[in-house]
């Protein structure tokens, strides 16, 4: 009490000669006004007061809407995306470490949309400035860009309208990639299927028709219709092999798999091929077993594809080359299995394209072998899952070289868990 009236003692001075003054000048009993000045002493020590820490409440909220408080950046630092904090008028007052990090011109200071510049998100900050929750797309503007979905929501405190807006940034880069191979594998499988089935259905008709008593056009058409109905059971077979091995993506390769016999025997398998084309396969395997962990029927159709390939696209170079060996990359041992055909060769620009599912370097070419364009797509799938490598290279004119290299199995981890398994 003692504090407030000597913090008061101004105003508590004016006020009784003020009141004194009205006595004097005014003749007010003298009564009237020592309960004034009772009042005024009582008032000043004993009402609440609006205390300077009150006022900041009321206040602070107007003061402090330009920079976020500690505990609202920490929460935002922990966001593992690219997130910011904006005030309403649109101007950087925080980024987390992963936004410093992937939009580093991006500033605390800066109006936002001077880096990112979209008429859409600029409608989408003023929506949320005025309270509500906004969603877009953004693409960057460069080469290779990438797609973000930004949320941005309004940041209330309690009792006030909003003061920041929280801006979180998710890319979408891949899946927008996925979806639209998604899209494009359906409409090449559905393409290469609905050619087989148009002449299935011509020739059927015409059979039925004009051809019905006409056995030498049965016979001629009958065997073209074989034909087409063989291309679309290697196309399924092909389309199920990849789905099984997407479906397998993930599994763990345990088993010990020899790739020197496993050669031989595709080799063997396909030998009345290579001499159908007069092709000569000539073979450089070492004496020693050349293990990796994997499976044996993957690695199989790996090997069939490839050879088979070097085989169709090379048999004007009238030789094929296969080698297998061991090398060292990157201070590890791998087993590297190399096919080489001396064929016309493969331009530069489709090299990155020809694991893509579909994708043909000549569709008619592929056709008249017996392609699917699925083929060179299965030996990604199926090296990858065994964490190995595909190397294309190849000079027009001088045919091409397809390499795998797969991990070496460790055979020490292999005897110890042998010598679990048997007790040994």
């Amino acid at each position: 009490m003692a504090t407030r009236l000597h913090a008061a003692r101004l105003p508590i001075v004016i006020s009784l000669v003020l009141l004194l003054l009205t006595s004097l000048i005014w003749q007010v009993p003298i009564v009237f006004t020592l309960a004034g000045a009772v009042i005024i002493i009582a008032a000043t020590a004993f009402v609440p007061r609006r205390t300077a820490q009150n006022s900041n409440r009321q206040s602070g909220p107007l003061q402090q809407a330009i920079w976020p408080d500690t505990s609202m950046k920490a929460t935002i630092n922990a966001v593992r995306n690219p997130a910011f904090i904006l005030d309403i008028a649109g101007i950087v007052r925080f980024a987390n470490d992963a936004a410093a990090k992937a939009f580093s011109e991006t500033r605390p200071g800066d109006l936002f949309s001077l880096t990112f510049r979209s008429p859409a998100l600029i409608d989408a900050l003023r929506s949320a400035a005025g309270g509500r929750s906004a969603q877009v797309q953004y693409r960057e503007h460069v080469e290779g860009a990438s797609v973000f979905n930004i949320e941005i929501d309004p940041v209330r405190r309690p009792g006030m309208k909003t003061g920041f807006l929280l801006l979180r940034m998710n890319e979408i880069t891949e899946q927008i990639a996925l979806g639209r191979m998604r899209a494009d594998f359906v409409a090449n499988a559905s393409h290469e299927l609905r050619t087989p089935l148009a002449s299935l259905t011509g020739f059927v008709e015409t059979l039925l028709g004009p051809a019905r008593d006409d056995r030498e056009a049965a016979e001629k058409f009958l065997k073209i219709m074989l034909e087409q109905a063989e291309r679309m059971r290697r196309l399924i077979d092909d389309l199920l092999s990849l789905s099984r091995l997407e479906m397998r993506a993930h599994s763990q390769l345990t088993d010990l798999v020899d790739l020197v016999p496993l050669v031989h025997h595709v080799r063997e398998a396909l030998a009345p091929v290579a001499q159908e084309l007069d092709v000569t396969v000539d073979v450089d395997l070492p004496s020693t077993p050349l293990n990796v962990r994997g499976d044996a029927d993957e690695l199989t159709q790996v090997l069939q594809n490839l050879i088979e390939n070097g085989l169709k696209y090379g048999e004007t170079g009238g030789r094929l080359e296969i080698k297998a060996e061991t090398r060292t990359v990157a201070g590890s041992a791998v087993a590297a299995i190399t096919v080489r055909d001396y064929g016309p060769g493969i331009a530069e620009e489709h090299l990155p394209r020809l694991t893509e599912r579909f994708y043909r370097v000549d569709v008619e070419s592929s056709r008249q072998k017996n392609g699917t364009g699925l083929g060179l797509a299965i030996v990604k799938h199926i090296v990858g899952h065994h964490r190995g490598r595909l190397s294309i290279n190849s000079v027009l004119g001088e045919g091409a070289t397809f390499t795998i290299e797969l991990p070496v199995a460790d055979m020490d981890t292999l005897t110890d868990k042998n010598s679990l398994e048997t007790g040994i």
